[in-house]
């Protein structure tokens, strides 16, 4: 499209300066051709300084195309680096909720497993007649085991309290004004 802009000023500077050599005598002496050439150099320069114009705003649309075009796809980029970071973030939480849930049972198990070896002493010791050892070998497994229990259950709550604290906006306090004033000493 801007070649016709630019070959539309050719031709008219070409009939331009074939009108001026029509209308000019036939005698063509050098003030004839001063004559001739200033209003051809006027017109000469007329059209470069047009052509100029048109080549300044073509190169002002251009870059400013290349521009948006840039900035569409570094924004683009930009949201979908922000995905895959979301992405791998949620994708290594579920894999330590995964991990951290196989290691508590495991460890679960196995404390489970120890507490069912005491309680299966005491109950052998109350058999074997050795009942004092035997309940008291029950009792401090049962209490091992509520106190297991009653630990985990604070943790969990705990854990909870964190999840619920991170998501609020704390108020920070201010000092207390009257922590710049020292008590005197007598």
């Amino acid at each position: 499209m801007q070649l016709l802009k630019f070959l539309f000023g050719i031709i008219l500077a070409q009939m331009a300066t074939a009108f001026l050599v029509l209308l000019s005598t036939d005698e063509l002496d050098t003030s004839e051709l001063t004559k001739l050439a200033i209003p051809i150099l006027f017109i000469s320069l007329t059209i470069a300084l047009w052509f100029s114009s048109m080549a300044e705003h073509y190169r002002k649309d251009a870059i400013g195309k290349a521009e948006g075009d840039f900035a569409k796809e570094r924004e683009q980029l930009r949201v979908n680096a922000e995905r895959a970071k979301r992405r791998v973030e949620k994708k290594a939480q579920k894999d330590i909720v995964k991990e951290a849930t196989t290691t508590h049972a495991k460890a679960n198990f196995k404390v489970g497993m120890a507490f069912a070896g005491v309680l299966g002493i005491g109950g052998l010791f109350v058999f074997a007649q050795m009942v004092t050892v035997g309940l008291l070998a029950i009792s401090a497994g049962g209490g091992a085991i509520g106190g297991y229990y009653w630990r985990g259950r604070r943790l969990e709550s705990g854990r909870l309290r964190e999840i619920e604290i991170k998501d609020l906006k704390v108020i920070e306090s201010k000092p207390s004004r009257f922590s710049k004033f020292k008590l005197l000493k007598s």
